[in-house]
């Protein structure tokens, strides 16, 4: 394998496939021992071996089921050999929906890192985007309290 931007930007694809089979091992496959994981909540995993443990009963009970689908690539750059960024975004869709809603998506940054002659992910940051007008209402509700 090389350092090419194609490369780093097949990870998310990859981690769409494992994620809709319900298998942490693979959604987390291409991440460094070390890694780091920010949820679209804030909840900050620290290390491979504990995302793995934290996601595997989430997909076994409450994601159950759930699944990424559109997943795009918005951008993909190598920032200086051996370190890159990939920007993802994808929808979620819940069990029983044919297609997922357009309120469910999220977007992903991903700082790669060149090492055990492939592109790792160092970090990831998952982020639900919200519209303004949503982001507002929010925050009338939070006022409100």
């Amino acid at each position: 394998m090389e350092q090419s931007v194609e490369a780093m930007s097949a990870i998310p694809a990859r981690m769409i496939e494992g994620w809709n089979r319900g298998d942490a091992s693979a959604f987390l496959a291409d991440f460094a021992d070390d890694a780091e994981l920010v949820d679209f909540e804030g909840t900050v995993h620290k290390g491979r071996e504990e995302m793995i443990a934290f996601h595997q009963p989430v997909f076994d009970t409450v994601m159950k089921g759930s699944r990424f689908a559109h997943g795009e690539v918005v951008f993909a750059r190598i920032i200086r050999p051996g370190w890159g960024v990939v920007h993802h975004r994808m929808v979620m869709a819940m069990p029983g929906e044919e297609e997922p809603p357009p309120n469910r998506i999220f977007m992903q940054l991903l700082v790669v890192v060149w090492q055990n002659d492939r592109w790792e992910v160092a970090a990831l940051q998952n982020s639900r985007l919200i519209s303004l007008d949503t982001a507002m209402a929010l925050e009338s509700l939070a006022g409100a309290e």
